[in-house]
């Protein structure tokens, strides 16, 4: 299945990340464990590979490799710790914003350094009282001259602490015309970080807060017009959020179904290999049954995604399956484990803490189950993967 879709550069792409992720993400996962804090110098390690630019084209210094390409990147890294796969998805919801929504110049100057790992972005919309209600945001962006001055708290920002370039949704009118998107550059006046918090999982990435007090934005860090800014969220959150999120449960589905079959192997009971009892055997085979159909609805919609073809549901399914089916292995997993997977020494309890962590980011399963019910009464609103559909068309992969 995986020659379906891939060509010798995702091959080669995909052996070269696992190489990476194995000699230098693997051997950092117990200090990060341990910290349970965002791993700064692993971070900027990974962005300066240029993977950050796999959806950026080549005329602004990316790979031009397009949304399987980035799908394939974060799964290796996901599969050998999600909380690193977390931080590459994080970012490429910066990198959507202004591949979509930037002017010309904002191409320039950002584009290159992201690609080079010089600039982390982030996207930040969501607020405390409105969770994933985009309109119920109250963050407020007012004209003052040739600035904006921002002020509100937006919570769960994906890259937080390592961020060096924020795209901020605030209110700049009333209603749904009212949202409108800025650039802003973390050490700039009026921006401060909130205190990181320990979570369940993804130790080693962080998903904090950002106050702005009165802080100062040119008009010139506008993403689009004054009112675009629903369309920034949404857009990012359709075309890169659920593909990202997904790739990212996909790694970790790899890694429980890989350490569950290594672990079986090594066991014995009744003088046989663990695998060998039909009940082990039976959870064996549901594991990989989950995690082919998983990676199929992955491929299929991000190269759906990648040939310009409307694939909103397909997104939206991708993420629902691949969330659910690794969230079940994971408990699969543990079950087969029993008490040894409660330990820290075997990482199995750090793949379900990490998988729960996929479930709420770009809407729940709810969220979804709602969405494709639209699909399935024709009452569905659009299709975000065609209008914008110039932009996200890559490079024929050779």
């Amino acid at each position: 299945m995986d020659g379906y879709f891939a060509s010798r550069m995702h091959h080669q792409l995909r052996a070269d990340v696992r190489e990476f992720a194995e000699r230098e993400v693997r051997p950092r996962i117990s200090t990060m464990e341990a910290a349970r804090a965002v791993h700064r110098e692993l971070s900027l390690l990974i962005a300066r590979q240029g993977w950050l630019g796999a959806t950026i084209s080549n005329d602004y210094g990316g790979m031009g490799l397009g949304h399987l390409a980035k799908t394939i990147i974060i799964e290796e890294l996901s599969r050998v710790s999600g909380a690193m796969g977390a931080m590459l998805q994080a970012s490429q919801l910066g990198v959507a914003k202004i591949v979509h929504f930037g002017s010309d110049e904002q191409k320039k100057t950002w584009l290159p350094a992201i690609a080079a790992g010089e600039c982390l972005p982030t996207i930040a919309v969501t607020e405390t009282e409105s969770g994933g209600h985009v309109l119920g945001m109250s963050a407020t962006a007012v004209r003052d001259g040739d600035d904006y001055i921002l002020n509100g708290r937006k919570v769960f920002v994906g890259n937080s602490h390592v961020g060096d370039l924020h795209g901020v949704v605030a209110r700049t009118g009333p209603g749904s015309q009212g949202l409108t998107a800025l650039l802003v550059e973390s050490d700039r006046p009026g921006l401060t970080i909130g205190e990181q918090k320990p979570t369940m999982g993804l130790h080693g990435f962080s998903f904090g807060e950002l106050h702005f007090d009165n802080c100062r934005v040119p008009a010139s860090h506008r993403l689009g017009d004054e009112g675009d800014g629903l369309s920034v969220a949404y857009s990012s959150s359709v075309l890169y959020g659920r593909a990202n999120l997904t790739a990212v449960s996909l790694g970790i589905h790899r890694a429980i179904l890989e350490e569950t079959t290594r672990f079986c192997a090594q066991r014995h009971r009744y003088g046989r290999p663990l695998h060998e009892l039909p009940s082990v055997k039976m959870k064996l085979g549901s594991m990989q049954s989950r995690l082919m159909t998983a990676r199929l609805a992955a491929y299929h919609a991000v190269h759906l995604l990648d040939h310009g073809m409307a694939c909103d549901a397909e997104l939206m399914n991708a993420k629902l399956v691949n969330v659910e089916s690794t969230i079940d292995s994971a408990r699969n997993g543990m079950e087969i484990h029993a008490a040894s997977g409660l330990f820290t020494d075997r990482p199995m309890e750090r793949y379900l803490r990490d998988a729960l962590h996929m479930f709420a980011p770009a809407g729940t399963s709810d969220v979804q189950l709602l969405r494709l019910a639209e699909v399935a009464l024709g009452t569905e609103k659009g299709q975000w993967s065609t209008q914008l559909s110039d932009e996200v068309r890559m490079m024929p992969a050779m």
